[in-house]
């Protein structure tokens, strides 16, 4: 229970200082979108460049299993549509975890956190 009030005083505190939670939630998306990383699958015969607030920067299709394609730029083409879908995607899905935190938020009484908490969903 004693650790209960810490919690609900360090929350108060926060509260208290909502510039300083602001600063702290900006600095860490300029963190996030600057942060590359890159995925690959079938021993990096295809790539994704992937930024740490999960936007698709690049995908790649090693030419080898891509012979299958007429030209270099249709093997573009391929891998811009499947970044994009996958970008759409992603996109709904933070679309769809910040409705259910929204929710949450209203449930528990804390409708006026609700502008805040969208600073921290990527």
């Amino acid at each position: 229970m004693l650790d209960q009030f810490k919690a609900m005083g360090a929350i108060a505190g926060l509260l208290k200082d909502k510039d300083k939670v602001k600063a702290a939630s900006d600095r860490v998306r300029a963190k996030l979108e600057a942060t590359r990383v890159e995925g690959s699958a079938g021993g990096g015969a295809v790539r994704a460049t992937v930024t740490g607030t999960a936007k698709v920067l690049r995908v790649s299709i090693d030419p080898a299993i891509g012979a299958g394609f007429a030209s270099e730029e249709s093997r573009e083409f391929a891998e811009s549509l499947v970044a994009e879908a996958v970008n759409n995607g992603l996109l709904k899905a933070r679309e769809a975890a910040q409705t259910i935190v929204e929710a949450e938020a209203q449930e528990m009484g804390l409708s006026d956190m609700i502008p805040g908490l969208k600073n921290f969903l990527p």
